[in-house]
């Protein structure tokens, strides 16, 4: 049920935005991770990862969904979707670029979490792109906490790129307060192989402590990347 709920998730998010809004850009990804250091459950797992951005008229989005697979049988889904709806636009040289309503949804076997704060993008040069936003956590299992996050894009060399988040999240009862800073360093070998898109080989390393708000889970976990864009 949860599987059906997450495919009507994806295709909401590609189809939605589009009936009532003018569509600047999006991009579709799709991704593989290979790691054998995970914490809290098999160390040994692969990870598929169906990805959508996209910048409308009304603010821009980011969905992710995960499909994880452990050594052991274990799967597991979980997904995010992630809508910021724009109240102001700055001028185009300013640190600040634009402010949002920020809102995700966790979506994950058994559980959903909501979010809302505020966001904004920022100029920064060399920086494709760079967001800050400031949520309230509304979660299912403990109680509301609040959590910063950190999203960013860096190109750099010939056909290499440098992305990811960093998410902090507050302490509340029975759950520590935790941060995962998770990143990819990869490389763009479509040029090669004459793919007209993206096709990144690489590597993703997540450094995230208390995970899942447990205190004293650590994770270091270096994973296997291939990233394709649609």
């Amino acid at each position: 049920m949860k599987t059906k709920l997450l495919t009507t998730l994806a295709l909401t998010a590609l189809a939605a935005p589009t009936a009532n809004a003018k569509i600047f850009w999006q991009d579709i990804s799709a991704t593989y991770l290979n790691g054998s250091n995970y914490e809290v459950g098999d160390s040994d797992r692969q990870v598929f990862t169906f990805e959508h951005a996209g910048g409308y008229s009304w603010g821009d989005s980011f969905l992710f969904v995960d499909r994880l697979k452990s050594d052991d049988g274990f799967t597991e889904t979980y997904a995010e979707i992630s809508p910021r709806f724009k109240v102001y636009d700055f001028a185009e040289d300013n640190l600040v670029k634009a402010a949002y309503v920020a809102t995700t949804w966790e979506v994950g076997d058994g559980f959903d979490n909501y979010l809302v704060g505020v966001g904004t993008d920022l100029n920064v040069t060399g920086f494709d792109y760079l967001q800050l936003n400031a949520y309230r956590r509304s979660n299912e299992f403990y109680e509301s906490n609040y959590q910063l996050t950190a999203v960013w894009g860096v190109p750099f060399a010939e056909n290499f790129y440098y992305d990811g988040f960093l998410d902090w999240s507050s302490a509340s009862e029975g759950h520590a307060a935790e941060m995962n800073f998770t990143s990819q360093l990869k490389y763009n070998i479509g040029p090669m192989i004459g793919y007209s898109s993206r096709f990144y080989v690489g590597v993703e390393y997540a450094h995230w402590n208390n995970k899942f708000g447990i205190d004293g889970v650590n994770e270091r976990n270096l994973n296997l990347l291939v990233k394709v864009h649609l």
